[in-house]
This record gives structure tokens, C-alpha cells and sequence, in this order.
């Protein structure tokens, strides 16, 4: 009698641990997104993200796949990498890296971004200049590289950039800053305007042009 009852002990036991095991896999499969969390957005916003993602819904969680998430984000032209990450409380975590704005074009009211491609604005873009010409598009191409290696904060000082090949240059550009000054600067020289803070220092206040594409010389405006 007592081998009886211990097996039938066991075998509620095991029962019961099957259950428990099953309404834990039924919870697990039944977890719905719960909060999103998206982050290194400047371009796009949170919602256009979690659109992409396609969990705009919130669904349950173990229905959308981190895989199937990146590859839909990143169909975006403006999504250079995705991170995402998913737990077991409803929240998934998304860290975009956007391509950098470079400059607006002004014959078309379009964006460039470090990656080539072009976009057009949802609104006013603050912090980059306005290319008021048409270039070549190999010579812009090249210029677009160069631009996306300088500092961000010069890039934000910069308010118009006019091309203005000559005889000598045919990548020459002036760049109009934002405090008054012209600055001009060919393509292969692009990594001086760096230098622009330092420059600013010796001038004591004066406004004229700078010359970083030939030696670095400063004409004062009469």
C-alpha cells in the first residue's frame, strides 16, 4: 500500500510540475509589448521607428523576432545600425545610429547625409548649411566625405557654402559663417576649418576672408 501511494505521490507530482511548467510557456507566449524605449534618434522620431520595427500594435513580445525588428529599421536610407534588445517584462530597447546631416541643398530644398543619399526634411533642419549651387556630382561626392570628417560644432558655424571652382581649383568653395566671415577652402584641404576656433583667436574681432586654400592668409572687408 505504501509503494501505491508513493507512486501516485510521484506521479501527482510530476503532474503538477508539468502544469506549472505549461501555464509558465502560456504566459511566456502571451506577453505583450508592454513599453518601447528608442533611443540615438535625431532625425527620425520614436514613432517612425516603432513603425518600421512594426510594433506600433504592441504585440506579443515573442512574436516579432530582434532580427526581423533591425532588418525592417534598417531599411530606412537614414539607419546606419540598429541594437535592440527584448525582456521578459513586456520592454523592448532600440538604439538607432542615424547618418549624419551634412547640408541642405538649396536647388531642391533636399537634405545630404553622410551616406550619399538625400532626404526630404519634415520640418526645418537647424545646425548644418545651405549649399546655395549646383556642383558636380562627382566633385560633391568627394566633398560630402570630406565634410562628414570635421567637427560638428564648425559644421554648425557654417551657413552657406557657394562652389566656386577656378583655372586653378575646380574643388574650391567659400563658405559664409554664421559670425560674418568668408572662408575659402578646396576639397582636399577641408580638414583646416577645424582649425577655425584658433584662427578666430588671432583676428581680434575682425571680419574679412580667410584663405585655407592656399596657405592660411586673412583679407579684412574694407
Amino acid at each position: 500500500m505504501k509503494k501505491k501511494k508513493s507512486k501516485k505521490l510521484k506521479i501527482l507530482k510530476g503532474l503538477g510540475i508539468l502544469i506549472i511548467i505549461g501555464l509558465f510557456v502560456f504566459w511566456l507566449l502571451n506577453i505583450r509589448v508592454k513599453n518601447i524605449y528608442v533611443t540615438g534618434n535625431n532625425i527620425l522620431t520614436d514613432q517612425d521607428i516603432i513603425e518600421l520595427a512594426g510594433i506600433q500594435n504592441y504585440p506579443k513580445l515573442f512574436s516579432v523576432s530582434i532580427h526581423k525588428m533591425k532588418n525592417q529599421i534598417k531599411m530606412n536610407q537614414v539607419i546606419d545600425e540598429v541594437n535592440i534588445k527584448k525582456s521578459l517584462f513586456g520592454r523592448i530597447d532600440i538604439n538607432v545610429l542615424e547618418y549624419n546631416m551634412l547640408l541642405k541643398d538649396e536647388t531642391d530644398n533636399m537634405v545630404y547625409l553622410s551616406n550619399g543619399k538625400k532626404i526630404t526634411p519634415d520640418e526645418t533642419i537647424l545646425g548644418i548649411p545651405s549649399l546655395i549651387n549646383v556642383v558636380d556630382q562627382d566633385i560633391l561626392e568627394k566633398f560630402l566625405k570630406k565634410l562628414d570628417t570635421i567637427d560638428k560644432d564648425i559644421l554648425s558655424k557654417i551657413s552657406e557654402i557657394k562652389y566656386t571652382p577656378n583655372d586653378y581649383d575646380k574643388d574650391l568653395f567659400l563658405f559664409y559663417m554664421n559670425d560674418g566671415n568668408c572662408v575659402y577652402i578646396t576639397t582636399t584641404r577641408l580638414s583646416n576649418i577645424n582649425k577655425y576656433e584658433n584662427v578666430l583667436v588671432s583676428l581680434n574681432g575682425q571680419k574679412g576672408i580667410l584663405y585655407l586654400d592656399s596657405g592660411n592668409h586673412f583679407e579684412i572687408f574694407q
